[in-house]
């Protein structure tokens, strides 16, 4: 039973991932019409053994590689070999998980201290005064 590892304390199994071949898009000669060389991964994010913290991460990305019903489909046609595209289209599911277990910092609400108020309001004050020495002298 192989596994495939996300972070250094995380992995999933490699069962819980479905592959299929599929012929590849675009230009390729005679071959293309023959091999199928990319690569479709489908991967149910509510049957899958993650944590819920990266379950509700994955549902909440926006991304259009996850459906509504949380199933993620990613299809890999990088490489012209099929293994090249399974190791593909794997890292790509790799990297969304791993982007999902990505907490985000909470942010601190913070104020412009007394100081940093009036040093603002002096180089406002100084700058007005250098461009009001720019006017042309007003006659009397």
């Amino acid at each position: 039973m192989a596994t495939i590892p996300i972070t250094p304390t995380l992995s999933i199994d490699e069962q819980e991932i479905e592959l299929t071949a599929v012929r590849s898009q675009g230009p390729g000669g005679q071959n293309v019409n023959k091999v199928a060389s990319a690569i479709s991964l489908r991967f149910d994010i509510s049957a899958s053994s993650l944590p819920e913290r990266y379950k509700t991460g994955l549902m909440a990305l926006a991304d259009r590689r996850i459906t509504r019903a949380g199933v993620v489909t990613i299809k890999a046609q990088r490489f012209r070999t099929q293994e090249g595209n399974r190791e593909d289209a794997i890292a790509r599911l790799v990297d969304l998980i791993a982007r999902a277990g990505v907490r985000q910092k909470a942010r601190v609400a913070t104020r412009p201290s007394r100081a940093a108020k009036a040093r603002r309001v002096d180089e406002k004050k100084q700058r007005a005064g250098v461009k009001s020495l720019r006017r042309k002298p007003v006659d009397d």
